[in-house]
Formats: structure tokens, sequence, C-alpha cells
């Protein structure tokens, strides 16, 4: 789970009158449409689904249009951990019964639009995206994450460099070409249509550009790490309208906050909106909030 570090600005959740929500089915909770166009943002959800089933994401649905909440869902988390030679793929229980349950965990969520990526993150072994000794081995462990990703039939790959612990059981210290190494093998590997975003923390955010090239012609989008805080993360070559500086965790942000931030995104012309750890049990007024402000309304 991430840790609460991460919640620099975070609040008591506010709670507000259910009848926000315009309909409530079987199929999921449905949210008002929007009264007139504005520039599409880009929604996206970690799903901690140690605790959380992925398909909890179908549930929230836009009434009338067909059209879910959330564009982006990730698989929170794969690991990349070390061997003591070299980094391989780790797969945990749960995220194996969420990949081998596709048919109900992340098929519900691609039938309706929702683009459906496995995030990666540190171990806390030694290995990471930035210590790669080789172009050789990270283009091995690149391969290690497309094949899953083929293999499960999901739409990219979320990059999330923490708990690495850099230098533990006598691997390397970051570098400058490794990142950009990895990024462009998993591209390659994933092929040109599969999504890779970055959640814009650790020494890979630091290292996106170096002789070997620059990550970001590779990636789709980055997003700020810090929950409860506005705020662009510098991923040199990224344009705003593939940014999010908005960082929500739905158990620890407010319902102001989360309005705010909706409204500022879509002021400063940010064209991502980061979210974390949905669930069956979070309050449908807070999800409202932001769908209501991300459309322009108040």
């Amino acid at each position: 789970m991430r840790l609460s570090r991460r919640h620099v600005l975070a609040s008591t959740v506010g709670v507000v009158s259910t009848a926000l929500i315009t309909a409530q089915t079987p199929a999921g909770i449905a949210f008002a449409r929007p009264r007139r166009a504005s520039r599409a943002v880009t929604t996206a959800v970690y799903i901690e689904v140690n605790h959380e089933d992925l398909a909890t994401v179908v549930a929230f649905v836009r009434e009338g249009v067909h059209r879910p909440v959330f564009d982006l869902a990730m698989i929170f988390a794969a690991n990349i951990n070390y061997d003591g030679c070299t980094a391989y793929l780790h797969l945990n229980e749960r995220v194996m019964e969420t990949l081998r349950a596709a048919e109900t965990q992340i098929r519900p969520l691609q039938r309706r639009g929702t683009k459906v990526l496995l995030s990666l993150l540190g171990n806390h072994g030694g290995a990471g995206f930035a210590n790669f000794p080789t172009r050789h081995d990270a283009d091995r462990f690149a391969a290690q994450v497309a094949s899953v990703v083929h293999r499960y039939h999901l739409d990219g790959v979320d990059l999330d460099d923490e708990y690495s612990e850099y230098g533990k059981n006598a691997t390397g210290q970051p570098h400058e070409d490794s990142f950009v190494w990895f990024v462009r093998a998993l591209r390659r590997h994933l092929g040109p249509h599969k999504l890779l975003t970055l959640y814009s923390i650790g020494p890979s955010v630091n290292r996106t550009v170096s002789s070997a090239g620059n990550a970001s012609d590779d990636l789709d989008y980055a997003w700020n790490p810090w929950y409860g805080t506005y705020q662009e993360p510098s991923v040199l070559g990224m344009p705003r309208s593939h940014v999010g500086a908005a960082a929500v965790d739905w158990g620890h942000t407010s319902i102001e906050m989360i309005q705010t931030m909706a409204s500022q995104t879509i002021r400063d012309g940010y064209g991502v909106f980061m979210t974390y750890d949905l669930r069956v049990s979070t309050n449908p007024s807070l999800v409202q909030a932001m769908t209501t402000a991300l459309e322009g309304r108040r």
C-alpha cells in the first residue's frame, strides 16, 4: 500500500448528500451527463488489488452516454525484484488472480472503454528502473513485462519508481542511461499502440533525458505523485495535455479539494486527473464532484 508520506495536504473526506447521484442501477452508479461540451481530461485511477477487485471501476459510469468515469485503471502492483544476479518481474498472488480472472476483472472495463494498465513498483531488493547495469539487462526485463501485457491483453504499463532501495544486495546506484534504456525497450516490445505512463517519483524522474535519448518520446502520460497536492511533475518534453498536476486519494481528500483541483486542471490546461485507491465503499459523491468539475460545472 502507498505510504502516508504522500498525503502532504490531505484532509478529512467531506460527506454530501447522495442526491447528487442522478441514478443507481444494478449495472453501477450513474453520474450526471455534462451540460456542455468541454475539453476532455483523461481520468486515471489506481486500484490496490491486494484488497479491492479491479472490477470495482465498472460501477462508476456516466449516465446516458454509456461511458466510464475512469479512462485508465492501473492494476497496483507488480514488482521489479532481484534474484542476486538480475532483475525479474514478480506478480504477487492477488495480481495473478486479477490477470487470470481477466474475463470478470479486466474485460468488463475494456468493453466500456477503460484502458487497463499493469503498474510496476520496486520491492525493497535493490533493483529498479534506474540501475540496469547494461542496455541488455533493461531490454530483458522490458521483454518480461511486455510478455505479460500481451498475454493478458492489457492496454499498457505504468511505472512507479518507489521502494527499490538502490544499492541494497550489492546492486548498483541509479545512473543516467538506465531509465531511458528501459522505457525505449519497453516501447519497442509493447509496440506503438500500448500506453506507457509515469508516476513521477523516485530517481528515474530525474533521469528521463540522457545520451541514450529522451524518455518522454515514448511516454504517453506523467502525473504528480503527491496526494492532496496540485503541482506539475517535471518531465522534459511532456506537454500539459499529457500531464496531470492533481493527485487525489479517494480515502483522504476532501470533496472541496477534489472540486478545486479538478477546476484548476481545466483552467490550467492539464490533460490528466490522477486518483488512487477507489473502493466499493468510496463515497459516490466524491466521484461526482470530480466529474462535475472536470465537465466545467460546479
